[in-house]
């Protein structure tokens, strides 16, 4: 682990002028996991599209790729590729609709016989030779679209060290490879890895879940406003010494309510008794103003059936909800909206955002009421208030009118947050509220929503992880198969715990619907 297999040197880049990356350097020793960790904003997405070659760094840095020097000016992806530099996007490039071997194939041709025909038997034979030889446990004949989702990401990882076999120098880089799985999944994913990387194989891992990376990598660099501020092996590193490295900031306390406070919370607001919906069966639960209550269990638990169910997006079966000690019916979104309850989704791009707006204008979409004036719009408020909201929640971007799309997962996520504030929910429903989001987003997101259940709102949270659960929440109800099998609170609401209660439901493939 001596030799380095990626060696950055005094690399800088600026857009129009502004200063994105300061002279970053840091070695990846070869057969090392070597994590590289950032805040929104940091520089981290810059210095991947640097190493592969999308972006030009300033003159003056320099890249050595398993001891070859690179002049940066004329780097370009095809000398990457070339280098053996391999990358795998959290959007995994796979169609889901063909089978493993013919997604090896989009990537590095079709055998042929004959001339022009497919050679499949040749075709479906190399591919399982890679997979065996990676260690996929699928069979290359299946369709993607049946497998889990950390097999996906492993076929997609195969897919990327195929040439290992061809006697090259391979350096895998993976970016956000654990973002999109379910909790369960991770542990498959990593073990992966580690059996990857002690095979000899060179990994740079970026993430945003700390406890993975201290977990798995043997050397961590952090980037904060372009600049390296720590690289030093995961055995010295600390999740609290990582976040003030990426933030600049000593970590905050936890979000959660102290044994001091086990009693201010308020009167019911909502008791949900024998709920069936989409992928839930019988839930009963009860929250109350000021608490924030978590919703875990496996996908098909009916963790998300819940909240929509909630939100009038999915049709109630059977069972009774009840607001403030009355039963109501919600039979649409709009229903919901009247009664003070607003959902943040999973999905904020399809279901939480207008992506090609500017962000003043995804702030207010739910109070657009508020400002009409006789028969016109008074744009002028909306946009003053809304500009209010992105300073008070921290939305960091240029302008209030840059597009959404425009901006950061973590202050996306902030913004979609913002709208619903401003209205002063009743009860607020967040569907996975920090996937995607770094550590200091992640932070800000949490101390906001403790602030909101301190003005008396009631905040129900569904979430694939733990450790997210047992930092923010007062309660955590675990769902199984759709019905309510556990509440957690006090000394007994532990990450471990949690993740104890759920795996007693693991099973071997992902159900349809969370």
């Amino acid at each position: 682990m001596d030799e380095p297999a990626i060696e950055l040197s005094g690399i800088s880049k600026s857009f129009t002028g502004v200063p994105v990356l300061r002279d970053v350097s840091f070695r990846v020793h070869a057969g090392s996991l070597h994590a590289l960790l950032g805040g929104n904003g940091s520089g981290k997405s810059t210095t991947l599209k640097i190493l592969a070659g999308v972006h030009h760094a300033d003159p003056g840095g320099a890249i050595r790729v398993h001891g070859r020097r690179y002049d940066t000016r004329g780097y370009s992806p095809a000398m990457a590729r070339a280098a053996g530099l391999r990358f795998v996007h959290q959007e995994l490039g796979l169609v889901p609709d063909l089978t493993v071997s013919e997604n090896f194939a989009l990537d590095g041709g079709f055998p042929r016989r004959y001339g022009s025909a497919v050679a499949w038997r040749a075709l479906h034979r190399s591919t399982q030779e890679q997979l065996d030889r990676a260690q996929v446990p699928v069979d290359a004949r299946t369709p993607v679209r049946k497998l889990r989702p950390s097999d996906r990401t492993l076929v997609a990882i195969a897919r990327a060290l195929r040439d290992n076999d061809r006697g090259r120098h391979i350096t895998l880089v993976l970016d956000e490879p654990t973002a999109s799985l379910p909790q369960h999944e991770v542990g498959v994913l990593l073990r992966a890895l580690r059996d990857c990387r002690d095979s000899g194989q060179t990994i740079i891992y970026v993430s945003h879940r700390l406890t993975e990376v201290l977990e798995i990598a043997d050397q961590i660099s952090v980037l904060r406003d372009g600049a390296v501020t720590v690289d030093i092996p995961a055995s010295r590193a600390s999740r609290a010494d990582l976040i003030e490295a990426m933030t600049g900031a000593p970590i905050a306390p936890s979000a959660r309510r102290g044994p001091e406070q086990a009693n201010a919370v308020g009167p019911a607001v909502l008791q949900v008794q024998g709920l069936s919906a989409g992928a839930l069966r019988c839930a009963d639960l009860q929250l109350a103003a000021g608490e924030v209550v978590g919703l875990a269990g496996l996908v098909g638990s009916g963790r998300t059936s819940l909240l929509r169910a909630l939100f009038g997006d999915l049709p109630v079966r059977a069972g009774t909800v009840m607001l403030d000690g009355q039963v109501v019916t919600i039979r649409t979104p709009a229903d919901a909206i009247e009664l003070g309850i607003a959902l943040v989704p999973e999905d904020r791009a399809d279901d939480a955002a207008f992506l090609d707006r500017p962000l003043w204008e995804n702030v207010t979409a739910a109070s657009t009421n508020d400002y009409w004036s006789g028969w016109r719009m008074d744009r002028g408020r909306e946009r003053s208030d809304a500009a209010a909201l992105l300073d008070r929640y921290d939305v960091r971007a240029p302008s209030a009118d840059t597009p959404f799309a425009a901006v950061s997962g973590g202050n996306q996520q902030k913004a979609v947050l913002a709208r619903w504030f401003h209205r002063s929910p009743r009860l607020l429903l967040l569907d996975e509220p920090t996937q995607g989001v770094d550590a200091a987003a992640r932070a800000d997101i949490h101390r906001f929503v403790r602030a909101q259940v301190t003005g008396g709102s009631a905040v129900l949270v569904a979430s694939s992880d733990a450790e997210e659960l047992a930092e923010l929440c007062d309660r955590v109800v675990i769902l199984r198969e759709g019905c309510t099998s556990a509440v957690l609170s006090g000394p007994e609401l532990t990450e471990a715990r949690i993740f104890q209660l759920v795996q007693e439901d693991w099973s071997e493939l992902d159900a349809p619907e969370k």
